[in-house]
């Protein structure tokens, strides 16, 4: 039995897109596009999807909206139930890098145009329960009165860990007050990376020559990295060397320690501000001119070079900030640039004397050696007057590297996985932008 309806298709993206347009992502536009209505032939018993699949992006950008109609047979009793099922079987920890949060998708619900608030979402159990079937992720829709159309509204805020569902389709069934069948199809969705979240994305900051502190927030668009600069404040001439000691993200967090010209280290706790990234300056202690390179090596501990090039291990300590040195080894005068591997738990980047970067994966906490064995990431890296790691600024949930050459070009290092190496900078490079000549220091 068929019978002629005339189905309104709305817009399917919410308003609330702006950071889609900042980001500048052609993957989004079509989702954006509103459809006109349009007279169809539902079948009873179909459930149609509007406008056809939806782009989900996994970030940021707000919720998108899924709205779909089921035609139901004459006589159905309530009240009606439905739920529908994504066709994966991924669960919490199979996506590598990006495993799957247990919140991954939250969603808010309305049927004929009746808001039933928050609906729950399933997500399997990670690791499975012992002797529990196999399950799929799945979202309950809301119990409503039987009626001869029903029109469901669904929001989809997904976080960044959900773009490795990727292209999908969801079985939707709705149940009468019998638990029988009484309409199903399927929902095309297709997530795709969005916007990661402020705390995820780096933020860089650099020195001009007059003392002002500007940090540059990242966009997660590798096209244009970098927001507005913001200005920090003054006086950051007074320092010799100024070096992060956690990731600096774009939501204000991060910490670092400055030394001033008399070799008392200055501790720089981050207070998750933006507008106000660092907490008053606390007093570590003196005699840190011995040191030729400071690197952040995560958890607030610190490794610093001796102008005999022996590298030294100081554990982060709440209070006294740093507590007793531990001997790494020598030879670290090799390198002409040292820095944090782009997030602090990752390791750290040289630069040798010839110009190859060096990779060196973190090994573990104090008092263990903060380095595994050096791997080689290539050549011709004495090209740059300024190096700097830093959190991810594109949507691959990578570390990245920026580098200033001497015409002062800045640019973009995207993060690689290399076998034996791990993450490192990868080998094609993109432009950020010229005048970083006006700085100092990056870091």
């Amino acid at each position: 039995m068929v019978r002629t309806r005339t189905a309104v298709v709305a817009v399917a993206l919410v308003a609330a897109l702006g950071p889609v347009a900042l980001g500048g992502s052609a993957a989004f536009a079509g989702s954006a596009t509103a459809a006109v209505g349009t007279a169809a032939e539902e079948e009873v018993g179909a459930v149609v999807q509007d406008g056809g699949r939806l782009t989900v992006p996994a970030g940021e950008e707000g919720p998108v909206t899924l709205r779909f109609t089921a035609a139901l047979p004459a006589g159905v009793k309530g009240p009606v139930t439905a739920s529908f099922e994504l066709d994966t079987w991924l669960t919490e920890g199979e996506a590598g890098s990006s495993p799957v949060s247990r919140d991954v998708i939250r969603s808010v619900c309305a049927v004929n145009g009746v808001s039933y608030g928050e609906c729950a979402w399933h997500m399997p159990h990670h690791p499975p329960v012992l002797h529990d079937p196999p399950t799929r992720p799945s979202l309950d829709l809301p119990a409503v009165p039987a009626a001869e159309t029903l029109a469901y509204t669904v929001t989809l805020d997904a976080d960044q860990t959900a773009a490795v569902l990727g292209r999908l389709n969801a079985l939707v069934e709705l149940r009468d007050s019998t638990g029988a069948t009484v309409a199903q199809g399927t929902l095309g969705l297709d997530f795709v990376a969005g916007t990661p979240s402020a705390d995820r994305r780096g933020a860089v900051h650099a020195r001009d020559k007059d003392g002002v502190l500007w940090r540059y927030e990242g966009t997660g668009d590798v096209a244009r990295p970098f927001g507005t600069r913001k200005r920090v404040g003054g006086g950051w001439n007074a320092y010799t060397a100024v070096v992060p000691v956690t990731t600096a993200t774009a939501d204000g967090r991060g910490d670092l320690v400055a030394r001033d010209k008399a070799g008392v280290l200055w501790y720089y706790a981050g207070t998750g501000k933006p507008s106000a990234p660092f907490a008053p300056r606390q007093r570590v202690g003196g005699g840190w001119n011995a040191y030729t390179a400071l690197v952040g090596v995560g958890d607030g501990g610190l490794v610093a070079r001796d102008r005999d090039g022996v590298l030294w291990r100081y554990k982060g300590e709440y209070g006294t900030v740093y507590g007793p040195r531990k001997r790494v080894g020598g030879g670290w005068n090799t390198y002409t640039a040292l820095t944090m591997s782009g997030a602090a738990r990752d390791g750290a980047l040289g630069r040798d004397e010839d110009g190859v970067l060096w990779k060196y994966n973190r090994w573990g906490p104090y008092p263990s050696p903060p380095f595994q064995q050096r791997q080689r990431v290539g050549g011709g890296w004495n090209t740059y007057t300024a190096i700097a790691g830093t959190a991810e600024l594109g949507r691959d949930d990578r570390p990245d590297l920026v580098a200033r050459d001497r015409g002062g070009k800045l640019w973009l290092y995207q993060g690689a996985y290399k076998p034996l190496s791990g993450l490192v900078p990868g080998s094609a490079r993109t432009l950020v932008g010229g005048g970083w000549n006006a700085y100092d220091l990056i870091f």
